[in-house]
């Protein structure tokens, strides 16, 4: 992993909408009520903004999109063919992503299994959005983990960060994407009127929350409890609440991240775009330069 040292870490730069701005990795996020997922997911819906079915599935696959991409290209150096990336909107290109050079065996098996999920959600959601699917946006693979790497205080401004340097940098990739599709699913879940497609979601959420328990769990054996620690601080402070926990938790393995009830995390749709933003304009919108495509953005 390039330049990557977690004796650098330090307090994050400003993101977007100003919600990391001045916000050490250590600062305390304000607490979120019992209530306060439901409250999120209630007070989106009765804005008189309420997305679509639509709508909700083309912004997952704009989400799914960025994570085929990730996998497939971390698996076979070759991302989505050119048939399984069209639809309404721009067709954006994705920067950077490689083969990672695998040395144990049963993380290469893990991340091939992963990368076939992803890329099947991918072709479910476009085969149920039909001529309503959104085409895959600009993606960025390369300066975007830089800029939330830098953010998370893993590595000082100037070095990089390349996730597909080795499986160890695998890892704390996959780790922050994993948990962010767990919190979208949960958070979108409410917002779905069909029973069809909540079902369809609730399928997809749960084999997300299967990934996020496996990169989390190979983590904490590496030893990466200080990383993930740092990621997850980030991704609370960019959401606004306190809604993420690393692989570490009052010194003991925390596999699976939950609130007091003992459950998992919510993300309303804006908080996932604060998250995958990278703080906006000033870090190019992060994995996705050009924004997603749909109507959620």
């Amino acid at each position: 992993m390039s330049d990557f040292n977690e004796a650098s870490m330090h307090a994050p730069g400003p993101r977007r909408r100003g919600l990391l701005r001045n916000a050490g990795l250590g600062a305390a996020v304000a607490a979120a009520s019992g209530l306060g997922m439901f409250r999120a997911a209630d007070a989106e819906a009765n804005e008189g903004h309420r997305p679509s079915d639509a709508d909700i599935l083309n912004f997952a696959l704009n989400l799914e999109y960025l994570e085929a991409e990730f996998y497939l290209r971390a698996v076979t150096g070759n991302g989505l063919s050119s048939s399984e990336i069209g639809g309404v909107g721009t067709t954006g290109s994705v920067t950077g992503g490689g083969a990672v050079p695998f040395q144990t065996p049963a993380i290469q098996q893990y991340a091939a299994e992963i990368a076939n999920d992803e890329h099947l959600h991918v072709t479910f959601l476009r085969s149920a959005l039909g001529g309503a699917a959104v085409a895959r946006p600009t993606i960025d693979l390369y300066n975007s983990f830089n800029t939330a790497a830098v953010a998370a205080g893993l590595i000082q401004q100037g070095q990089t960060f390349n996730p597909f340097a080795d499986e160890n940098s695998f890892l704390l990739g996959a780790y922050i994407f994993e948990d962010v599709g767990v919190t979208a699913y949960h958070g979108a879940a409410p917002l779905i009127r069909s029973k069809a497609y909540l079902a369809a979601a609730a399928g997809i959420l749960a084999v997300e929350a299967y990934h996020a328990a496996n990169v989390r769990t190979l983590l904490y054996q590496l030893g990466q409890g200080p990383a993930t620690a740092a990621i997850s601080a980030l991704r609370a402070s960019a959401s606004g609440a306190d809604d993420d926990q690393g692989v570490v938790l009052n010194g003991v393995a925390n596999i699976v991240p939950t609130d007091s009830n003992g459950l998992a995390f919510s993300r309303t749709t804006s908080q996932v775009l604060n998250i995958v933003y990278l703080g906006g304009a000033s870090g190019n919108y992060g994995f996705f330069p050009q924004g997603l495509n749909g109507a959620i953005t």
